[in-house]
């Protein structure tokens, strides 16, 4: 007999808010390794957020996965940042809207009266930087979990 999965019903698709730096070092380690494109990047100034639609390695179920024989997953899901002031970008070509993505990490650095610098550091010596408010973030996956394509987890030699 296997285990219930996420497609049975049993197992909820994530949805987790940060509002301080540990939170965000859960939300961070939940969307390492997770791809996008350019054409995955939304800026919205006048709603002060950011969202980013990502294909998320399901680090939570690998264990499972491994224990039970089964394939690990990916998900769809969304990241948005509220509270953005500005956002600015280094080796990132939105113009490039085929170019894929990873996100390696996700930190927080305090300044003034909560406000801060998120920066999302990405392979390839690329990053996303928002100045905010204070932490402000929401991950939530928005469909049913895949098989990984490449049928193996990300590695990272030390």
């Amino acid at each position: 007999m296997a285990d219930a999965r996420f497609e049975d019903g049993v197992e909820k698709p994530l949805y987790l808010g940060a509002e301080d730096a540990e939170d965000l070092r859960i939300l961070s380690s939940l969307v390492q390794d997770a791809v996008l494109t350019g054409a995955d990047i939304r800026w919205m100034p006048s709603k002060r957020q950011f969202a980013l639609l990502l294909n998320r390695f399901r680090w939570e179920d690998r264990s499972a996965a491994e224990q039970s024989g089964r394939g690990v997953e990916r998900v769809r899901a969304v990241l948005v940042f509220g509270g953005v002031l500005s956002a600015r970008s280094q080796g990132v070509d939105r113009a490039e809207k085929d170019t894929v993505l990873s996100i390696l990490s996700i930190d927080w650095a305090e300044g003034a009266d909560a406000a801060g610098e998120m920066t999302i550091t990405l392979a390839g010596d690329g990053a996303i930087s928002l100045r905010m408010e204070a932490v402000d973030a929401t991950l939530r996956d928005v469909t049913r979990p895949y098989l990984a394509p490449s049928g193996k987890a990300p590695h990272h030699d030390q």
